[in-house]
């Protein structure tokens, strides 16, 4: 499972792309500054206010998404779809054909963005520990919004932030990430300390605490549904993802979010492979702090980017990372879909096949398993390549357009344009070594 997890990996190196490297790179940079200069001329006020933005959605809609059945379908199909792994999890045989594989690392982690981008905090509304916390709270007689304890302020998304780094941490640097043991109890831990969670601190630990709702609500920004006042309403991606809450931790799930996804890339390359076999130090302990390094250094790049700019009288620096960590959000789902995009369309796609036989004994339970694998994406180097520069490029340039937006409104007016060239700069070191760790892969 392994060897098939990582075939679509990167780029494949430059020989796949139409253009030579350094010419992507160069035109990536140039997109950014040219879009930067365009803003300074014609962007000058701030265009996002989450009181006003957006228009109501169409009311047949509105009904149908706020209905008691719809939200009911929504949690039972979550519940089904977790039953459905646990049993071939538990029952299912010790293979690379066990679905359980294919559902955790193709269809949860990154099938989560594409689903959050189109249609909204997807894992909000089909989480199986929500309902079963809900369904705990209704047997007790208590309120499944509210827990034993107000959730500490002080922690923001810090659980998150770690629960991610434990699952790339699971997928890409422990060695025996495709055997069933260790993802099954990774899954018991998880669930275990989300219902724990839950009970003490009611639903606000789920906004705040588990990893996947922080992460498809984060990719949800980019989507064009969101609420106001309670009511669903359709605005602008830009718009919706300046409603992003500022909290402690903000910046480190970002950070695990690009640094993990740029040391995927990093570990494939000819480099650090020769490093590994050279070391004297286990591949593990190598990989954990490359790993952690990593996301650390992104943290650190937006942080350096964001508070090396002047600031209003009274107002406090240390608070500018999380207030611009938004803008980070659009780079992260274009470098994961550079990076994961032919891997979770062929990957994806043949855990479709494998989910009509969880227990491997020959089944076709969803009529899926005679259905032919998709080779067409990874065979066309020149469209592949073309798609993923394309992601990377517009995912910076969408969070140029944020950042500046943000800069109108919290940087004193001498300081709204040279204040964003440290943040500018950010953006262009994350463009070249997002670019370059694709090629190098």
């Amino acid at each position: 499972m392994d060897d098939d997890l990582t075939l679509a990996h990167g780029l494949g190196g430059p020989a796949d792309l139409p253009i030579p490297p350094e010419l992507a790179i160069a035109g990536a940079v140039a997109a950014l500054v040219v879009s930067f200069t365009v803003l300074a001329v014609a962007w000058r006020k701030p265009r996002y206010d989450e009181a006003t933005s957006g228009r109501p959605a169409p009311a047949w809609l509105a009904r149908v998404v706020d209905s008691p059945g719809f939200r009911i379908g929504l949690r039972a199909f979550g519940l089904l779809a977790a039953a459905y792994v646990a049993v071939a999890a538990v029952l299912g045989p010790d293979l690379l054909t066990n679905p359980v594989f294919g559902i955790f690392y193709v269809w949860w982690w990154v099938g989560l963005v594409p689903a959050s981008v189109l249609l909204g905090p997807v894992w909000r509304a089909i989480s199986p520990v929500r309902s079963i916390n809900a369904g705990f709270a209704r047997l007790t007689g208590s309120d499944p919004d509210r827990g034993l304890y107000d959730y500490p302020a002080r922690l923001g998304y810090w659980p998150a932030a770690l629960g991610l780094l434990a699952f790339v941490w699971l997928e890409l640097v422990y060695p025996y990430s495709t055997e069933l043991g260790p993802v099954r109890l990774w899954l018991a831990v998880y669930v275990a300390l989300m219902l724990l969670g839950g009970a003490l601190f009611g639903s606000s630990f789920y906004e705040r605490g588990d990893p996947f709702e922080v992460y498809s609500s984060l990719c949800a920004k980019l989507s064009v549904w969101g609420r106001r006042d309670g009511l669903l309403v359709v605005r602008s991606p830009l718009a919706n993802l300046d409603t992003v809450r500022v909290r402690p931790g903000l910046v480190a799930v970002v950070g695990v979010l690009f640094g993990s996804t740029a040391f995927d890339s990093f570990r494939e390359s000819i480099a650090f492979l020769r490093f590994v076999q050279e070391s004297s130090a286990s591949a593990t302990t190598i990989g954990t702090l490359t790993l952690v390094g990593f996301c650390a250094g992104v943290s650190l790049v937006l942080v350096a980017g964001s508070m090396a700019t002047g600031v209003a009288p009274g107002t406090d620096r240390r608070q500018l990372p999380g207030l611009f960590a938004h803008s980070v959000v659009p780079i992260v789902v274009g470098y994961i879909v550079a990076h994961y995009l032919n891997y979770f369309v062929a990957l994806g796609w043949q855990t479709l096949i494998d989910v009509s036989d969880p227990l491997g004994t020959g089944a076709n339970l969803l009529g899926t398993a005679d259905l032919a694998p998709i080779t067409w994406l990874g065979s066309n180097q020149t469209l592949l390549a073309s798609l993923k520069v394309a992601a990377v490029v517009l995912g910076h340039v969408v969070g140029v357009v944020a950042a500046h937006d943000r800069a109108i409104k919290v940087l004193p007016p001498r300081h709204q344009l040279t204040g964003q060239l440290p943040m500018l700069a950010a953006m262009i070191a994350f463009t070249v070594g997002g670019l370059y760790l694709l090629f190098a892969a």
